[in-house]
């Protein structure tokens, strides 16, 4: 069951081949990430504030050079040079990619920050908080339209593996490189499309004598049988 309020995943395929699993961010995690950001930056306009007042008449031009900074280009440096954290997101594990899971870019980053002025409307972020119950991942109007997504940051990934399957040995001896390139495919091929795991695995049919899904399944057998796995 989907719905506008739970975190969802979008899949994306790379042209590599490679299937991406982006777990969305909804808007409750999105909210209290902007909360912590909102608190950090009046409170850096608060010590810069103090910090200017002591130049006088001469501090109104860097208080504003110092207030478009602090709530312009904070979000936008943040996430462009940071990894798509701002310190809100990254307290709440969160992250801002692009659509198809590259990293966030000086436009996109700029697009989606500039649009918030139409987010807040008309006020209170009404209209992007109305906008992401409505989208399947979350998205408010900037994201829509910059093509960024924010996901949750997974810092620790799962060791890799090779899929159960029953223990083979090879028809043919392997040498070393070949062992080590076989077993790194059983290990990555689970994150590919069926497509690709079986356009790869097919480079091995003239010794395996199968093809498709078939030879698949029989190279991550051969994959356990290397390592020393039953299954």
């Amino acid at each position: 069951m989907r719905g506008p309020i739970l975190d969802t995943c979008r899949e994306v395929v790379t042209p590599e081949g490679v299937a991406l699993r982006l777990p969305a961010a909804g808007p409750m995690p999105r909210a209290l990430a902007w909360l912590i950001d909102l608190a950090l930056r009046l409170a850096l306009l608060f010590v810069g504030s103090l910090v200017v007042g002591a130049l006088g008449r001469g501090a109104v031009g860097p208080f504003l050079i110092m207030l478009f900074s602090v709530f312009w280009l904070y979000p936008i440096a943040f996430e462009v040079l940071w990894g798509g954290r701002t310190p809100g997101k990254r307290a709440l594990g969160l992250r801002v990619i692009a659509a198809n899971g590259a990293p966030v870019g000086w436009l996109p980053a700029f697009s989606r920050n500039l649009l918030r002025v139409v987010d807040m409307l008309p006020f209170g972020y009404a209209l992007g908080l109305l906008v992401s119950f409505g989208d399947p991942w979350g998205r408010r109007i900037g994201d829509m339209v910059a093509g960024t997504l924010v996901v949750h940051d997974s810092r620790t990934p799962p060791p890799a593996s090779t899929p159960p399957a029953d223990a083979l040995a090879p028809p043919i001896v392997l040498l070393p490189h070949e062992q080590a390139a076989l077993v790194a495919f059983a290990e990555r091929a689970p994150r590919l499309t069926a497509a690709r795991q079986a356009e790869l695995a097919e480079l091995a049919g003239p010794w395996l004598g199968v093809r498709g899904q078939t030879a698949v399944q029989r190279l991550y057998g051969i994959a356990n049988g290397l390592l020393g796995r039953r299954r």
